[in-house]
């Protein structure tokens, strides 16, 4: 086990020139486990640990796309690489040996993916015809062995930091900043991120934040559906119906519904 303190970089593309990125799949935080609900995204906390998985086998199955769906999640860590987030129970892909949650898919009939982002990927596949073989090459992270990044040993702030209610969020344009967690907010962007595996069989965190930072702002769905549209995510060509959705999803955070389905759900459980 390798520890490594590195400073000053927030997406795995900004470490070009600290680590060999490209051997890195993606990171997990506070768990060396492959657990695809502690994915490093654009939020840290100040006393996390980061776990760095690498690529490890390589490994080719063939494929029957005997139904419609092959049960696929499919997420990316920014830099090109698309990987495994969860497999549906029972799905074609649950059924065939080898292939795990957190595997990078590397190339579909031998066409190179890498640099390709996970929509794309998901679309690809969706695609294949039913009843058609194809061939699917991943790489499992690396087993034996991990590296991670050590929590800051800086002096202590004020008693608020550490405690969970603030979080370092990082940007791709501009500076990082400390944030008091929004927990609406989240729920929000949960919900949306549900809806966007619903619709196109992918997990992006991101986007979701993207879709509920545009949301949020717009009083009706007419509005909203325009200012999707003349944003970079009108390349999307989110369906009339979906867009909708995101809709409702959206007053629902806004009015609180969602906050309070949550924790009605939590009492009952």
């Amino acid at each position: 086990m390798r520890i490594l303190n590195v400073c000053n970089f927030g997406k795995i593309p900004d470490t070009d020139n600290k680590l060999i990125y490209r051997s890195i799949l993606y990171c997990t935080l506070n768990t060396h486990k492959i657990d695809m609900s502690r994915l490093l995204g654009g939020q840290i906390g100040l006393e996390d640990f980061i776990f760095v998985h690498v690529k490890g086998q390589p490994k080719e199955v063939e494929v029957t796309k005997s139904e419609d769906a092959l049960g696929l999640t499919i997420t990316d860590n920014g830099a090109g690489y698309a990987f495994i987030k969860r497999v549906k129970e029972g799905s074609i892909m649950d059924k065939v040996p080898l292939i795990a949650v957190g595997d990078h898919i590397e190339k579909i009939d031998g066409k190179n993916l890498i640099g390709t982002r996970h929509f794309e990927v998901a679309k690809m596949l969706k695609e294949i015809p039913k009843g058609s073989t194809f061939i699917i090459r991943v790489v499992e992270p690396l087993k034996s062995g991990f590296s991670y990044v050590a929590q800051s040993t800086g002096k202590k702030g004020s008693s608020s930091v550490g405690t969970g209610k603030k979080t370092l969020r990082m940007r791709a344009n501009g500076p990082a900043t400390v944030e008091t967690e929004d927990n609406s907010s989240q729920i929000a962007v949960d919900k949306i991120n549900g809806l966007l595996e619903s619709f196109m069989g992918i997990n992006d965190t991101d986007l979701a934040q993207s879709i509920w930072e545009i949301g949020k702002k717009q009083d009706n769905p007419h509005d909203f559906a325009v200012a999707m549209d003349n944003s970079d995510l009108g390349g999307f060509g989110f369906t009339d119906d979906f867009v909708f959705d995101l809709w409702g999803a959206i007053t629902d955070a806004k009015s609180g519904r969602l906050e309070s389905a949550v924790k009605d759900f939590n009492e009952q459980f």
